[in-house]
């Protein structure tokens, strides 16, 4: 009788145990396929999961092969990708046409997921393409490394500025001229309030790219983190949201006429989202609007639009920057989809520079995508730009894409 006892006893607790234990295998595998917020070009949940001996950490493997093939006509942009601000302006005549073909986009990640009894769930996240550093093709490049646990974020991710769910899908690696997509380093605290809200506030070192003159001003190390934050709106699952996004930047140069270091002040606001009208109609947008932020687009990232020369004293100016996007998809079928985008980056306050300065960009994409296969997908694109300068000279672009992609 005892022995029956004790055996029941023993069956009782190993099935509480294993209970314990699925729940916990659960939970970490449902944290290894969560997606919120993703991009379009961001890779799909990993196909490939290993599990520690006491089912406490869990190891994901993803990535994608992406390659690419394009031919671009009447006007070049001279780049892998569709930047509009490369377009020349005016158009060469003696260079019109060309055929590129590339796979340094594909990527690879690994996600590890787990729980502690002290910081509770925590996500580990690396993830590289092969695009290199200053474009070098076929050479590993960091895209994000970050830790995540009680909702920080640690490391390097897409700045908290941008919205990624917001961004229409384009083939094309850079994507709509006046999208902000810039990647930073940083410290991030995120909070979400009931189902529908959420919001973050973050530091992030800050990048910044300056026209200087060499007799006046100079740019220095940056003394003071970016400041991005977000509050957002979410409803139908997730599936459409509104997000209103601000940075505060303190940009630091040296004013050669007086001797001094000075910091310039700039702010910048976005209003973005995603809706989902019905299974056939999804919109994007974005609109970013600020001064001192023209890093964080991607038709002006690194070419000196930060900060600008304010006359002869000495002093920087942050000119003003538009960054608009638009854009709309339709689901013919959950493997068949098409979709359009229109795009605008613009700069403001710029009458002091020459008169071959950028002044704005256009980017207008049509595509289609099709998935024959769980996991492949296949794609052609449109693409159109043109580039206006001060001076009123202008450049246009055209090209085709082609991509065949594999999720692993």
């Amino acid at each position: 009788m005892n022995r029956k006892i004790l055996m029941s006893i023993l069956v009782m607790v190993c099935c509480i145990l294993t209970q314990k234990v699925n729940a916990q295998d659960s939970l970490i595998i449902r944290k290894m396929y969560e997606a919120n917020g993703q991009h379009f070009q961001d890779p799909r949940a990993a196909r490939f999961l290993f599990m520690d001996k006491e089912g406490k950490v869990a190891l994901g493997i993803g990535g994608y092969v992406k390659g690419t093939m394009s031919v671009d006509m009447d006007g070049i942009s001279d780049n892998l990708d569709f930047v509009t601000y490369d377009i020349p302006a005016p158009m060469k005549t003696d260079m019109r046409n060309q055929f590129q073909m590339d796979a340094s986009t594909s990527r690879i990640f690994l996600k590890l997921v787990g729980a502690d009894t002290q910081i509770g769930d925590f996500t580990v996240y690396l993830e590289s393409d092969f695009r290199g550093k200053n474009g070098h093709q076929y050479d590993l490049r960091l895209r994000q490394a970050y830790i995540q646990f009680g909702g920080w974020k640690i490391g390097r991710a897409r700045t908290t500025f941008a919205d990624a769910a917001s961004s229409p899908p384009t083939i094309d690696f850079e994507g709509p001229s006046g999208s902000v997509s810039t990647k930073n380093t940083m410290i991030q605290y995120s909070h979400q309030f009931g189902k529908h809200w959420s919001t973050a506030i973050a530091i992030e070192a800050p990048s910044a790219s300056y026209t200087t003159d060499k007799n006046l001003s100079e740019s220095i190390k940056q003394r003071v983190p970016d400041i991005p934050s977000y509050i957002q709106y979410a409803w139908d699952g997730g599936k459409s949201h509104i997000r209103w996004s601000n940075l505060f930047r303190f940009l630091s140069y040296r004013n050669l006429v007086e001797g001094k270091n000075k910091i310039a002040f700039c702010l910048a606001t976005q209003l973005s989202g995603m809706i989902t009208f019905s299974p056939h109609w999804k919109l994007y947008y974005q609109g970013a609007y600020g001064k001192g932020y023209a890093d964080y687009l991607n038709d002006l990232g690194g070419a000196g639009f930060d900060l600008i020369p304010d006359g002869d004293t000495g002093n920087l100016k942050a000119p003003t920057a538009l960054g608009l996007v638009g854009g709309i998809q339709y689901n013919i079928h959950k493997n068949l989809f098409l979709s359009a985008s229109y795009s605008q980056c613009r700069l403001y306050d710029i009458d002091s520079m020459v008169g071959s300065t950028y002044r704005y960009g256009q980017y207008v994409a049509a595509n289609v995508f099709y998935e024959p296969i769980d996991n492949c997908m296949v794609g052609f694109e449109y693409l159109y730009g043109n580039r206006h300068n001060m001076d009123g000279t202008s450049g246009n672009a055209h090209r085709i894409n082609a991509m065949i992609q594999y999720h692993f």
